[in-house]
Parts: structure tokens; sequence; C-alpha cells
């Protein structure tokens, strides 16, 4: 899908690791706060299968949180990192994560834990080609409740959530209708 001004849109940030296994198998991530993500392997490939919620950087540096549109686009137009929950609401918050704009994704004090790194987009076609392409990929990696249309079968225990997303102009859409993440390659 085509987003104008993507470096300053929110996407739900999910972290991968290339491993050596083929089996599917869960295990548990540390993020910089001490928070506890599940992930999962799937392929040659480690993913988180919960959306990121950090309000640090590796470093320990604080990621500034946009409680208002005003500190949304003020983020994106002085090309700073930020986060903030949907509608600014804890209880988004709790359920889906954190929105993050391009700047905080991209930050060399890096958001990932430390050995994980935000996916580039080699990443992302390698795991929709392991599940025979876009059409097939979507359900599998749908989570099985939460959509407000068709729920996935979360084939492999990703648990994707319709967590919508925040444009550059500090607007809401899409909850419970898209699934987005962010990818760490430079857009054109």
């Amino acid at each position: 899908m085509k987003m104008t001004s993507i470096k300053s849109s929110a996407f739900i940030c999910f972290i991968f690791l290339a491993v050596g296994s083929f089996t599917l198998q869960a295990q548990i991530l540390n993020d910089n706060n001490g928070k506890v993500y599940r992930t999962i392997k799937y392929g040659l490939q480690e993913w988180s299968a919960s959306n990121i919620s950090s309000t640090t950087f590796r470093n320990g540096d604080v990621i500034p949180e946009a409680k208002t549109k005003e500190e949304w686009v003020k983020a994106g137009t002085s090309e700073k990192p930020a986060w903030c929950y949907y509608k600014n609401d804890l209880q988004n918050g709790s359920k889906f994560g954190k929105l993050y704009n391009w700047y905080a994704i991209n930050d060399p004090r890096g958001l990932a834990p430390e050995g994980w790194r935000v996916s580039i987009n080699n990443d992302w076609m390698i795991l929709i080609k392991n599940l025979l392409g876009v059409d097939y990929a979507s359900p599998k990696l749908k989570s099985t409740s939460g959509w407000k249309s068709k729920n996935g079968v979360d084939k492999i225990g990703f648990s994707a959530l319709p967590a919508g997303m925040r444009d550059e102009n500090g607007g809401f859409s899409y909850l419970g209708t898209i699934s987005q993440w962010w990818s760490n390659t430079e857009p054109v």
C-alpha cells in the first residue's frame, strides 16, 4: 500500500532476528524497559509476536511521548523520535502497544533490545514468501479475534492485531481494520 510522507507515519513495530532453526518455537524477549514479549520462529527467522511497547532506546535515553496532535506533527517535521498510544488512550496501549514515528524506529540509539533489530524490507519479503505470498500470508499472520472484518487463523503464532495507525498530520485511523509494521529500510 502506498502511503504519503511515510517517514512521519506510525506503524506498530515488530523486532526481528535471523536464526538457524526451521522449527516453530516460542521464546521470550526482554526489552529495554524490562517488559517481556513472546517470540516465534518460522523458517530461519525469529520474530517478536507481541507489539513492542518501549519508552526508551537501547542506551536508556527516553523516547518522547507525543500526547497531542501538535506534539506528533512537531516531532515529525523536526525529524525527532516520538511514540503515542492509539488516540492517546492507555487502554489502547495495553492491547496494541505503542505507535512509533519513523525517527524513533530509525534512531541510531536503537529501539530494539540488544541482539535484535527492526526488520528490513527483505525480512518481510522472506516471511511472506515462506507463507506462500501476500494473499496466503495475511490470514496466517492475523489474530483469531478482534478484526472488524474477517479474523485470521494465526497459523504461526504471529498474532497480528488490527492496531490502526497515526498519520503525519496526527490523525488516527483504521483501528480494527488494518495492521501495519515498520521496516528499517529507508522509504523512497
